[in-house]
């Protein structure tokens, strides 16, 4: 036996023939090659007995008045499932949400942070990044994931996008002495790719005991992936800017503005105008009133 020009020894063969096998490749046991193509030409038409005699029907299908076999009925649509994280991931968020739970302070939320060891990200990620601004402050702004200046530097924005969102905070009176800033994850993933939701899920515990904590009286969500998380919904972040919605936490309800990322306006200078408006809202709701 030939394969590839190469002669090969009756075991070599055997083996071969064998590994075809167990690969389910079968049809090639023939003692005389066979053209497939002029059978199907030459096929006869079965006799007339047969061709009278009932044909077993599809699983699914129903006799039709007229003699010809009705086309399966499509079963009823099921209900999707909601998408679920793995069960291992599932068990952390509990775990976060126990720990988080038992933390009286910032110091202490901090420092459970710190020790935990559901989330992988705190193991590529240099340093963890907690919060920064006045946690006293009427404003609690809530960002998404850190990047790498966030990472290096364990303070949330503070690169470029950090930079943006200060000026934009000063053009209606405010800076980081009068907003508290944290995001939705603590640690930075991996070259800056997109979050999974199996880390958010473990993660949010901690922001949802963050917010309880400082008790703001303003939300700001900075980004697509911070207002879905603390909204609990699918919509885009360009169809939920602007509009106030309430964020429940800890029995208390606050009020909540989603707004686009610096990021993004980077990215995107021309919506620029979309985000001054939504500051021109925040500067409206902490005015005192009358």
């Amino acid at each position: 036996m030939e394969d590839g020009g190469q002669n090969l020894t009756p075991q070599e063969a055997a083996a071969l023939l064998a590994f075809h096998v167990e690969a389910g490749v079968e049809d090639f046991f023939c003692g005389e090659p066979v053209n497939r193509y002029a059978l199907q030409d030459s096929a006869t038409p079965e006799p007339a007995a047969q061709a009278r005699a009932p044909r077993e029907l599809p699983r699914g299908t129903r006799p039709d008045p007229r003699g010809e076999a009705a086309p399966p009925q499509a079963a009823p649509p099921r209900a999707t499932a909601p998408s679920a994280i793995p069960l291992e991931d599932a068990q952390a968020a509990e775990s976060a949400r126990i720990l988080a739970a038992r933390c009286s302070t910032l110091e202490e939320l901090r420092e459970a942070l710190a020790n935990f060891e559901g989330c992988p990200l705190r193991y590529t990620a240099k340093n963890l990044v907690f919060a920064d601004g006045n946690p006293k402050a009427r404003v609690m702004m809530v960002g998404e994931a850190p990047g790498r200046d966030e990472d290096l530097q364990g303070l949330p924005f503070v690169g470029r996008a950090g930079h943006l969102l200060d000026k934009m905070l000063a053009s209606i009176g405010l800076d980081r002495t009068s907003v508290y800033i944290v995001n939705t994850l603590p640690w930075r993933p991996p070259g800056n790719r997109t979050p999974t939701p199996a880390e958010h899920a473990v993660c949010m515990p901690f922001v949802e005991r963050h917010i309880e904590l400082v008790a703001p009286e303003v939300l700001v969500l900075l980004g697509g992936v911070s207002a879905k998380q603390l909204l609990d919904t699918d919509t885009g972040i360009m169809r939920l800017r602007g509009k106030w919605a309430t964020v429940r936490i800890g029995g208390r309800d606050i009020p909540a503005l989603p707004a686009l990322h610096p990021a993004y306006l980077l990215r995107q200078p021309a919506q620029k105008r979309l985000a001054w408006r939504d500051l021109l809202a925040l500067k409206a709701r902490l005015a005192p009133a009358g």
